[in-house]
């Protein structure tokens, strides 16, 4: 019954699909707007059934239903509740349905909040998102259907990947991701709707920025919730490996940030558009790119699915999309010409074109680091390894040139600077830097790139406080209002500045955050007795003995351990709060879970290595991380705030200016 029920509602929400598809863009281009309602329907048809048909799927879970091939891979009765859920996208085929349910939920939405504006280029735009949903109806349908029915179903199944249900994040981390990736799809068709359509004015740039900023958030959180998950569950110490599939959610974060810095010079001074619309299909490209990294089994890697026969259809899509999209540059590009021309680098819009540059410069060599090793392989017979020391020594020069561009930006001003007023400006911003630069290296931190990391975060952080508090203290001096006050009201007034200076601290947050971890954790290693120590650092490390259980799913072995802080003060962890092997039925290794001790300026990290039931000795790695936890702590939190405020809707003086009407048909527009 739950796989005819599911597999029906993937069969309806696939012709939904390709009816929109096909009625959208032939109506669309042949400016039929009466076909409008009749795609709409489709849509909201695809939608729903893509979500049921994903309820089907958590009720045949939860029901052991093991008559369903997909349940029957990940499902077991000794799993938790929680797991049992998780569980749907703990595999290829479960992670395409749900990647359906969260692509039906955007379309709907898009649809929905746009159902009586913006109708000359809708049928357009949603007849190209809808050929993105038939695409994955189609693997749902066809090539990663997990509602195939099995005659003899098994009396038990082997329970999700033990990597999946070793962690409470592998609850949100996931599904953050693909929120992010599947978004990309509506900035995608709103951008393609708009070259197809040669309408190329106002009135697609404000859905086509904030589409992209809803995903990018959410890419944003799933891309620091696994390296947050990889720093809990795998226990070697980091967070970050440039591992191919961190590096595939890493690029299309990339180009959607130096998408987003692009719209304000193309607001501001009608340039950059065709890098503008460049961009928005490139991070569309590159999240299909992304997921074929993770599901086509090509990439050895924790994060992805081995056992793939999806990769050959998503080559032929990501070969389609790439040429779609550089044909449709190539033919609708001389539609975005121009208004005005830049000024100089010394300038508000010159720093944001040098911004995107190093966007694209890092964009590039990450896609390098990652691509060429397959492709030596597959050209040239040769399997090489791109690690990290290529990857740090690349990266890092552009982060830093990406952290300065972001405090020297905003001082500069749109056209010609007065290079006087500039300087006055970067002054007491250099101050802090330095300062910074000089405490640090007095207080014994060593390193020319941690320490010019630290200086450059105060310069920016200066220069990002000042641009976000001068409105308010401007309201403040003239209509004598209170603090709160006034600064409620700056913001309200230009949600979008005040966003993106807030995520700016953000960014900024993480980027001190990595240096200070990197550069100066302290690492020790040891076998102990019980009752015997070892130092990491200033702490003082003492094994207890070992301890072991068994919960619902798995069983355990623990380490007890005693952390003694450089003041004396003992910290015990027992049990749960220990470093641990986990033991699954379904893996033939343990899978190993350390014990963080966390506060707000430091982790000690303990992980257990091995042990000896015998002579009851354990082995252990140990590290102290200074500040890691503002990766996770600090940056989330303000990049979801000032992303919740740029995309607050705007005063109804605003909104009225940004529905203003599109545009007249560009000529050289499809008749």
């Amino acid at each position: 019954m739950n796989s005819t029920l599911g597999y029906g509602l993937v069969l309806g929400g696939l012709l939904c699909a390709a009816f929109a598809a096909v009625v959208g863009l032939t109506a669309g281009l042949s400016r039929k707007e009466g076909a409008l309602p009749w795609v709409q329907r489709a849509m909201y048809g695809f939608s729903g059934a893509m979500v049921l048909s994903n309820l089907v799927m958590v009720k045949a879970l939860l029901q052991h239903d093991f008559s369903v091939k997909y349940v029957s891979q990940v499902g077991s009765r000794a799993t938790p509740t929680i797991f049992t859920v998780v569980s749907l996208w703990s595999a290829l085929e479960g992670s395409i349905l749900f990647w359906g349910a969260i692509m039906g939920v955007y379309l709907f939405a898009f649809t929905w909040i746009y159902r009586r504006e913006h109708g000359r280029y809708m049928l357009v735009t949603l007849g190209t998102m809808a050929a993105v949903a038939v695409f994955f109806a189609f693997l749902i349908a066809g090539p990663a259907n997990p509602w195939t029915a099995i005659p003899n179903p098994p009396a038990d199944g082997p329970g999700p990947n033990p990597l999946l249900q070793n962690h409470p994040l592998m609850i949100l981390h996931p599904p953050m991701l693909y929120l992010g990736y599947v978004g990309m799809t509506v900035p995608f068709g709103i951008a393609a709707g708009a070259l197809l359509r040669g309408e190329l004015g106002d009135a697609w740039l404000v859905p086509l920025r904030k589409w992209t900023l809803v995903p990018w958030m959410f890419l944003s959180i799933g891309i620091i919730l696994g390296g947050w998950w990889a720093y809990a569950v795998l226990g070697w110490g980091g967070y970050w490996a440039w591992d191919p599939v961190e590096n595939a959610s890493f690029m299309p974060w990339l180009t959607a940030t130096a998408f987003m810095h692009s719209t304000m010079v193309l607001e501001r001074k009608k340039s950059l558009k065709l890098w503008t619309i460049a961009l928005a299909l490139g991070s569309f490209v590159l999240t299909i790119i992304g997921t074929f990294m993770t599901r086509s089994g090509v990439f050895n890697s924790v994060h992805s699915f081995t056992q793939s026969d999806i990769g050959p259809t998503f080559l032929i899509f990501i070969a389609f999309v790439l040429v779609f999209s550089v044909a449709l540059l190539a033919t609708r590009g001389h539609l975005l010409v121009a208004e005005s021309h830049l000024g100089t680098i010394a300038s508000r819009e010159g720093s944001i074109l040098l911004n995107n540059l190093v966007f694209a410069a890092l964009t590039f060599v990450v896609l390098l680091g990652t691509v060429y090793p397959l492709a030596t392989e597959a050209f040239f017979a040769k399997k090489i390894t791109v690690g990290e020391p290529y990857f740090n020594q690349m990266a890092l020069p552009l982060g830093l040139a990406m952290l300065f561009l972001m405090g020297v930006g905003p001082v500069l001003p749109w056209g010609a600077a007065d290079s006087r007023l500039v300087k006055q400006q970067v002054l007491v911003p250099l101050g802090a830097g330095l300062l910074t630069v000089v405490v640090c290296a007095a207080a014994g931190y060593r390193g020319f790139l941690p320490l010019t990391a630290f200086g450059l975060a105060a310069f920016a952080t200066v220069i990002t406080l000042r641009e976000l508090f001068l409105p308010a203290k401007q309201r403040m001096d003239e209509q004598q209002e209170a603090v709160l006050t006034a600064l409620f009201r700056s913001a309200s007034r230009s949600q979008r500045r005040f966003g993106g200076y807030v995520v700016h601290l953000a960014v900024i947050a993480a980027i001190v955050g990595i240096a200070a971890s990197s550069a100066y954790k302290t690492h020790a290693t040891g076998t102990l007795r019980p009752g015997e120590s070892m130092k990491v650092g200033e702490w003082t490390l003492r094994f207890d003995g070992l301890s072991s259980g068994k919960e619902p799913h798995r069983e355990y072995v623990a380490a007890n351990l005693t952390l003694t802080s450089p003041s004396g003060s003992e910290l015990s962890r027992h049990d749960a709060r220990a470093p641990r092997m986990n033991y699954y039925e379904r893996s033939n290794d343990p899978i190993g879970s350390p014990a963080v001790n966390a506060t707000f300026l430091r982790d000690v990290y303990v992980s257990l290595l091995n042990f000896d039931n015998k002579t009851g000795t354990a082995s252990f790695n140990a590290w102290v991380f200074p500040l890691v936890g503002w990766i996770w702590y600090v940056t989330i939190p303000l990049l979801v705030l000032g992303t919740l405020i740029a995309l607050w809707p705007q005063q109804k003086t605003q909104a009225a200016a940004a529905r203003a009407p599109a545009p007249p048909v560009a000529q050289g527009a499809p008749p």
